[in-house]
């Protein structure tokens, strides 16, 4: 486990280096923001059903999937306990003091495989971003960001039928 440790702890600290860099601070703490529980994916995911109208209910249930993700995420939080990072200054406050897995990626992960599935393919890079940002923020050990979004992932694929039900019923 120490190598893991050590690999997350060299990978993190590479990554918050970029941070030094105004613009990529100012970005990160944009999409940290915006991150926090789920609001962007949320609001796209409202956006989505208001402006496509014969798939309402298909947006509004890929919605309800990345709320479900962010809520899964943050139970698995509480019980693992993993403290964040504490070997890097972060760029942003965190709303709680557990790591494992990063809710921000788990949310971002979800949203991009839910509204990829209804054709919103911009979602992903998007997602990307939210994911890498969490460790230039230096507030989650990349271990966290990808059991984070294989969470999302995997939450999303498993409610992939009954969005499509939403679909055919919308």
């Amino acid at each position: 486990m120490d190598e893991l440790d050590d690999l997350d702890h060299r990978i993190l600290t590479a990554l918050r280096a970029r941070g030094a860099d105004p613009r990529v601070a100012r970005a990160v703490r944009a999409l940290s923001r915006a991150g926090e529980h789920g609001a962007l994916w949320l609001a796209a995911g409202a956006l989505g059903a208001a402006a496509d109208r014969p798939r309402r209910a298909a947006w509004l249930r890929a919605a309800a999937l990345t709320a479900g993700a962010h809520a899964v995420s943050s139970g698995v939080k509480r019980v693992v306990r993993r403290p964040r990072p504490t070997r890097v200054e972060p760029l942003v406050p965190t709303l709680g003091r557990h790591s494992f897995p990063s809710s921000h990626a788990t949310s971002a992960a979800a949203a991009a495989v839910a509204y990829g599935t209804l054709g919103a393919y911009a979602v992903a890079p998007l997602a990307a971003a939210m994911c890498l940002s969490r460790l230039v923020a230096g507030v989650h050990h990349p271990s966290d960001v990808a059991a984070g979004a294989a969470l999302g992932a995997l939450t999303a694929r498993l409610g992939a039928r009954w969005m499509r039900e939403g679909h055919r019923r919308g």
